[in-house]
């Protein structure tokens, strides 16, 4: 679990967050079932057993689901470890085409928030609905710090 903290801890003091594999947005109870039934209960877990494509097709032909659904699920458990992220915004970040906590951290901030916006707008037509700048600036920073770092 991740406990929310306030500013941005030192690099020695921030740990990636892992979650429940349930509460991972867009997996259906079933989806849930078939992970855990592959020993995978935690989004930390789902990291660690899709590291590589190989690894990923292989975790997908266990679970007799298409290898995209493995990635997606990768990408938002992967970006969840960002502690100003977590659950709340993998999902929102992927569908603005941020995939990695690496691309995270390598995409300049005023665009990421263009980007955020955007896509609000598009889908809810609210803006009001778009996190703040000073947010997604915390995220750049923690993905910057967390970088690839392993669990």
């Amino acid at each position: 679990m991740c406990a929310k903290k306030t500013g941005i801890p030192q690099r020695s003091q921030m740990q990636s967050c892992d979650w429940p594999i349930e509460q991972l947005p867009g997996l259906s109870s079933q989806e849930q079932s078939q992970l855990q039934n592959c020993g995978i209960t935690t989004t930390g877990g789902l990291v660690k057993q899709g590291k590589t494509p190989q690894d990923r097709l292989v975790l997908a032909n266990k679970l007799q689901v298409h290898l995209q659904y493995v990635n997606k699920w990768i990408a938002l458990a992967d970006l969840a470890r960002v502690p100003s992220v977590g659950i709340q915004y993998c999902g929102l970040l992927l569908h603005t085409g941020v995939g990695s906590v690496a691309q995270l951290a390598q995409t300049p901030t005023h665009r990421l928030h263009q980007q955020i916006m955007r896509l609000q707008v598009a889908t809810m037509q609210r803006r009001d609905l778009c996190p703040a700048i000073e947010l997604v600036q915390q995220w750049s920073q923690q993905a910057k710090i967390l970088g690839d770092r392993e669990w």
